[in-house]
């Protein structure tokens, strides 16, 4: 990695999200692959905010997982100050990549670090208004399985804490991060 990356990295993630940053570092071309990466996620203030819809989603569809025993991740609802989102059961904010426009995760390497997959170890579980027939998964290089809902790969941000919700409608990696609404699309965009 080149110094001038190194040091663009080390100031966002010490800032917090970028503000109309546009790093590609980390972000796969155009011929999808999918990475390691560990969860960790991010919470909800209150709010309200219209719906908007991201683009559709081309194949591959997400894996839904019949028969599975464990229990996975926990996806819920919440109020926040683009109205109603995602967020996991511990209230970390739940986004989406609007440059992913596939359930074929690309962000991998230094964009998984800044935003972590949402992993799960079994099947995904809907509570709290969440939408349990738009839950899936994708597996990720490792092996790892990757929540979808609506068939959007869905992170969290590393360096935002539990109820808050800081980085929606930020350019990163090559698109936007947008906290995903109950009914499986991006919240709008504040541009």
């Amino acid at each position: 990695m080149s110094r001038a990356v190194a040091l663009l990295l080390v100031a966002v993630l010490s800032t917090g999200c970028a503000t109309e940053q546009d790093s590609r570092a980390g972000v796969e071309s155009d011929d999808v692959s999918v990475d390691s990466g560990r969860a960790h996620g991010k919470s909800s203030s209150p709010g309200s905010s219209t719906s908007s819809s991201t683009r559709a989603s081309p194949s591959p569809a997400p894996t839904r997982l019949p028969g599975r025993q464990r229990r996975g991740t926990v996806i819920v609802t919440a109020g926040s100050a683009y109205g109603p989102m995602l967020f996991d059961a511990s209230r970390q904010a739940i986004y989406l990549f609007d440059k992913e426009e596939s359930s074929v995760p690309r962000c991998y390497g230094p964009c998984a670090e800044a935003w972590p997959p949402v992993l799960t170890s079994g099947d995904p579980r809907a509570r709290q208004g969440a939408d349990g027939s738009l839950l899936g998964t994708v597996q990720r290089r490792d092996g790892t399985s990757q929540v979808t809902y609506a068939g959007h790969p869905l992170y969290f941000y590393a360096h935002e804490g539990r109820g808050q919700v800081l980085c929606h409608d930020i350019r990163e990696f090559g698109g936007l991060w947008l906290v995903v609404t109950p009914e499986g699309r991006a919240a709008p965009s504040e541009s």
